[in-house]
């Protein structure tokens, strides 16, 4: 039998606002979860697990109605969801007034409980979350009676302030599949078993790397579990090397060169490092226009030779500066000193005095 296993999709999300993709990233974080509920209407999947944080906010009942509507679109697969942090049960929540297809199983209550699947040998455990934060770790030492062959927890959370996770709260655990949500980097705590399966789209700059869902297959009671990709774009971080010979041409050119071959539907931020000759300035806001660019870091140093220093400014400051530097014991933190005070003194040119 197999399961799909998402979490952390956040419907009404709206990443980056101010730049001009923000609106289809809210499109596209969608047109995401239509693509993977048909995906697993596509391979039959008999379960489908939804971690928590499906709505980025509190839902709106046209937006439940529209999920709902999806949800129906597989009738043959059985669909189990929390609330989350984001989409926590509140007292006038429109959750409460969704009437859920029949195969929708929603596991709404603050303490766990759970639905059984004898036809399909599983029982999937969970809670939701009525309040933003829970500082509670509720999933220490969850105990389970009369188990069915396969028992599954349904769980969100990972930090102080949202079910706090460590890594032994699932060491020893009955379960024999814990979906975890909350978390949007995927990642497996235990091999086939304990696993986040990350925000189905990266929702920030610093989720960086691959994002999509879980498919797992259950045979004679073992679970065998895969990462499938599936995002429409990634956050991507990409280091432009600068040389003494460097100019804006050329390190354009090199960032063109860079986003066609890595896709230029993703969204990037340059990070421009190595050497630069002195009193030469790079103009990074003109890299902008060069695709789809969040964020441009100016790293670069000033490339420069003590000795050619010495030999330009004699009976300068400059020449004072490095003297003081060269009785120094030298550490990596008083090296960069001295770099800052040498490039101060070249912008400012105060080294001809």
């Amino acid at each position: 039998m197999k399961f799909f296993h998402i979490a952390d999709v956040h419907l009404g999300a709206m990443p980056d606002k101010g730049f001009s993709w923000s609106y289809d990233r809210g499109r596209e974080i969608w047109e995401s979860f239509q693509n993977v509920i048909r995906q697993a209407g596509r391979e039959n999947a008999g379960l489908f697990l939804i971690a928590g944080d499906l709505f980025h906010r509190q839902p709106l009942l046209k937006e439940l109605k529209e999920v709902n509507a999806l949800f129906a679109s597989i009738p043959d697969t059985k669909i189990v969801l929390i609330a989350g942090n984001h989409d926590y049960i509140k007292e006038n929540s429109f959750y409460k007034k969704i009437s859920w297809a029949k195969n929708v199983f929603w596991l709404s209550k603050e303490e766990l409980s759970y639905v059984e699947f004898p036809d399909l040998g599983v029982r999937v455990y969970g809670f939701s979350y009525h309040s933003r934060e829970i500082s509670e770790p509720k999933y220490n030492q969850i105990q389970i009676s009369s188990p069915m062959p396969v028992n599954i927890l349904l769980a969100h959370g990972g930090d102080e302030n949202h079910i706090p996770v460590s890594k032994d709260t699932f060491l020893y655990t009955p379960f024999d599949y814990v979906a975890l949500g909350h978390i949007h980097k995927p990642q497996v705590l235990q091999k086939n078993k304990v696993i986040y399966a990350g925000s189905l789209e990266p929702l920030d700059k610093n989720e960086t790397g691959a994002h999509g869902y879980i498919k797992g297959e259950i045979r004679n009671r073992e679970i065998y579990t895969e990462f499938v990709p599936a995002s429409i774009r990634e956050y991507k971080t990409i280091s432009v090397q600068a040389k003494e010979e460097s100019t804006q041409f050329s390190l354009e050119n090199a960032i063109r060169e860079i986003i066609e071959e890595q896709g230029e539907e993703h969204l990037y931020t340059i990070l421009l490092e190595g050497k630069k000759p002195a009193h030469t300035e790079f103009f990074t806001d003109a890299f902008y226009k060069l695709g789809n660019i969040r964020d441009v870091e100016d790293k670069t140093t000033m490339a420069y030779s003590k000795e050619q220093l010495k030999e330009n400014y004699k009976g300068s400051i400059m020449e004072a500066y490095l003297a003081l530097f060269e009785k120094e014991e030298k550490t990596e933190n008083l090296e960069k000193a001295f770099q800052y005070g040498v490039e101060a003194l070249l912008e400012s040119g105060e080294e001809l005095l």
